[in-house]
């Protein structure tokens, strides 16, 4: 059992945007009191709203408040993660750190905060309903009772997964961080399709909605491979044959590989960009 809980360790919050929120209802769930709780927001508007939805006071600036943290969660925009350490690095010298800012490496992190210390998270938005999938990545500095207490503070938006390579983050912003985006497409797709060729919008939306969260499940029920599954509902001459020849004549799955390579890419790119 952990020595580390989140009930029992004051968390600071730099960013109080959709994911910061997301992770603080998890965590006031869990039984965290909003007094453990510390938000630094430079924005008057979210700092109002998580006043209004939680009971929080956030502050403008960093101050002395951030010096009794023992996690600090990073939920800023990566363009302004540089700025943000250097006012918050004086007030969380002994905290464990954990990062969802997209792209920016744990080697920028750790040089301006002055900390090993440090995990990394690539979580997708459904943490906002508590369905997400985070990808993990911790510095050999962060041991097993931290790595538990990050556990236990994802586990509030959903599931996770480690990494053993910070460089697999990159794989994970494709698949899982950029996901939610590649389902919504395919269900805008499905929609569209449903009225023209006659259903009302109202019923093609409830009909797409429903598939994919019906074969989501089953294939996280099933031992089966997801090809194996698709084989049993694509019989040979069937309607459901003709639309995957047709998808595959038209290459969509490697064009859909292609996608996620260069959502790879701009991921390496941002750590590029933001992380010097």
């Amino acid at each position: 059992m952990s020595t580390l809980s989140p009930l029992s360790t004051p968390i600071a919050f730099i960013g109080g945007g959709n994911m910061a929120s997301a992770i603080i209802g998890g965590l006031l769930r869990q039984g965290v009191a909003t007094e453990q709780i510390e938000v630094v927001e430079p924005f008057e508007a979210a700092r109002a709203a998580l006043q209004e939805q939680f009971g929080i006071q956030a502050k403008a600036q960093a101050g002395s408040a951030l010096a009794r943290a023992g996690l600090v969660v990073w939920a800023v925009k990566p363009q302004t993660f540089k700025d943000a350490a250097a006012a918050v690095a004086p007030h969380t010298t002994d905290a464990l750190h954990l990062s969802v800012a997209a792209g920016i490496t744990t080697d920028s992190i750790a040089q301006w905060l002055g900390s090993e210390r440090i995990v990394r998270a690539m979580p997708n938005t459904p943490a906002l309903i508590g369905q997400g999938m985070t990808g993990l990545f911790a510095r050999a500095a962060v041991d097993a009772d931290a790595r538990a207490l990050i556990e236990q503070v994802v586990a509030s938006t959903g599931k996770h997964v480690w990494v053993d390579e910070e460089a697999q983050l990159d794989a994970v912003t494709a698949l899982s961080g950029s996901g939610p985006a590649y389902v919504f497409l395919f269900l805008e797709a499905m929609v569209q399709a449903g009225v023209e060729m006659g259903l009302g919008a109202h019923q093609s939306y409830q009909l797409a909605v429903a598939t994919f969260q019906g074969a989501s499940e089953l294939a996280a029920r099933s031992s089966e491979p997801v090809e194996v599954l698709r084989q049993r509902v694509t019989s040979k001459g069937g309607t459901t044959h003709a639309a995957i020849s047709h998808m595959q004549q038209a290459g969509v799955p490697e064009q859909f590989v292609a996608a996620m390579r260069a959502a790879q890419q701009r991921a390496k790119e941002l750590a590029a960009e933001f992380g010097r």
